[in-house]
């Protein structure tokens, strides 16, 4: 069965040997953030801090920082499984406004399981109150240059204006005083492209912001799903059940019945205030820039609530592991629209956006690049700075095969490439502008005569058949 919530969540890390609990006064200012991250950094475990300076509210921290959490927390070992149920659905040709079209379509009964459930109550509506204040929660401030403390692993729920199509993502905000805050949902995401639709109509867009719940609903608020995709479905086809959700009290919409905390609001996209600094997972402080604001008008909560967040700074940290779900998940969905990819990697060094690493088989001249170009066309996608494309010999998880595959199959004249103005990761320090850079692309896959190498390609060095076979059978009496 699921994990159905943060509680149940802690129960089975613990039982897995996967947390510590930390009962000595910690502080949410700068201290535990310095304490998760030399944890982080040392591949350690998830920390339940249960006794937070001025709050009776503990905090989770670090509760996805292993494959091994995750395992736990999604219920499997392939992660590979999420991406092919998506593929198959989209093999279905599902229409938009899919919650409300998708039970008519007899080829989807099987996914009935997977819905949303709405009820009229659940665990997140034990105590609710209009009389709602940030000053309440034991929100950290995690760097020393921060401009405050900040919220870091909210699930922000919005809805699109038009369609009613569900969308939860993961944006930082910056506490203002006790019912403001600021919200970095960046340019290039479903929730700042519903505010936008929100202020062209001259309206405030409603927004519950989530604090905890079922694992797969944190991990579908991150994971970068198709556009039209309602992420509370996502989450049920993710765990194989449907999540529980109730109606906030404030706003209308919907939010998981078994979270923590919910938070609810509008935020105003004509009050525009400066946001940051902020140190980032890039490993810098991103500058202050200008994002609207969040009015907090209500709250619902547990009566026993657990405050889970995260930090963030140089790789590798907690972030990295979920990105490395999320890499693993979609390549299903990404062989299904480019099927010569055999496998991709986005090393956690380079903050995922940075670095792309893609096998293909090849089977004729320039395929490289068009695979280049096809996944700069590809959601979060177009946003990575560089892909290096190698064959189907590379293993695109070993650096040393990689760097090898540049190195002997790659002319830098001939197959570098740099697209000049395209969109970029808006917390990218390299780029000239805010929000626009350039790409490179490497092709590292062997060339041939089509594509101007006049050279005979070169034979690998190899074991003959005989040798490894006689090596192999020998092997124990070697004592090596």
């Amino acid at each position: 069965m699921p994990i159905e919530d943060t509680h149940e969540f802690i129960t089975e890390l613990e039982k897995n040997g996967e947390l510590k609990r930390i009962k000595t006064e910690v502080d949410s200012n700068l201290e535990i953030a310095e304490i998760l991250r030399r944890e982080m950094y040392s591949k350690g475990s998830a920390i339940l801090f249960e006794n937070v300076k001025g709050y009776d509210i503990p905090v989770l921290g670090n509760a996805f920082g292993s494959i091994k959490r995750l395992e736990i927390g999604l219920g499997m070992t392939d992660f590979t499984e999420i991406g092919q149920r998506i593929a198959d659905m989209a093999k279905m040709d599902i229409p938009s406004g899919v919650l409300n079209k998708i039970k008519k379509l007899p080829e989807l009964s099987k996914m009935a399981s997977s819905f949303p459930k709405a009820e009229t109550r659940g665990p997140v509506t034990e105590i609710t109150s209009t009389d709602a204040s940030f000053d309440d929660l034991p929100i950290l401030k995690s760097w020393p240059n921060d401009a405050g403390r900040f919220i870091t692993l909210g699930l922000v729920a919005t809805k699109h204006p038009e369609t009613g199509v569900r969308n939860l993502g993961v944006y930082r905000m910056q506490i203002i005083d006790k019912t403001h805050a600021l919200m970095h949902w960046q340019k290039h995401k479903r929730g700042a492209h519903h505010g936008d639709i929100s202020k062209d109509r001259g309206e405030k867009i409603p927004v519950a912001v989530i604090i905890g719940g079922e694992p797969a609903t944190i991990f579908s608020s991150i994971a970068p799903v198709p556009e039209g995709l309602d992420k509370y479905l996502f989450a049920g086809i993710t765990r194989k059940k449907g999540i529980k959700t109730v109606k906030c009290k404030t706003i209308d919409l919907d939010v998981p019945a078994n979270a923590e905390i919910v938070l609810e609001g509008y935020v105003d996209p004509e009050d525009i205030r400066d946001e940051g600094p902020f140190g980032d997972h890039t490993g810098y402080y991103t500058p202050a820039e200008p994002f609207p604001t969040f009015t907090l008008t209500g709250i619902m909560r547990r009566k026993d609530p657990i405050y889970i967040t995260t930090v963030v700074g140089k790789p590798i940290l907690e972030d990295a592991y979920i990105g490395k779900v999320i890499e693993r998940s979609f390549l299903p969905l990404i062989q299904m629209l480019q099927p010569e990819i055999v496998d991709y990697s986005m090393p956690a060094a380079g903050w995922f956006q940075g670095l792309a690493i893609i096998s293909i088989k090849k089977r004729y001249p320039g395929q490289a690049k068009k695979v280049m170009m096809g996944l700069w066309g590809m959601g979060q996608l177009s946003l990575t700075k560089m892909f290096v494309v190698v064959d189907d010999d590379i293993n695109v998880h070993d650096m040393n095969d990689v760097i090898w595959a540049v190195t002997t199959r790659t002319d830098a004249a001939r197959d570098t490439i740099i697209i000049n103005n395209t969109p970029t990761d808006t917390l990218d320090p390299a780029s000239p502008l805010v929000n626009l850079g350039s790409k490179m692309g490497i092709d590292a896959t062997q060339k041939t005569r089509e594509e101007g190498y006049e050279r005979e390609i070169q034979q690998l060095v190899k074991v003959d058949d005989e040798t490894k076979n006689l090596v192999d059978s020998k092997w124990s009496d070697y004592g090596l």
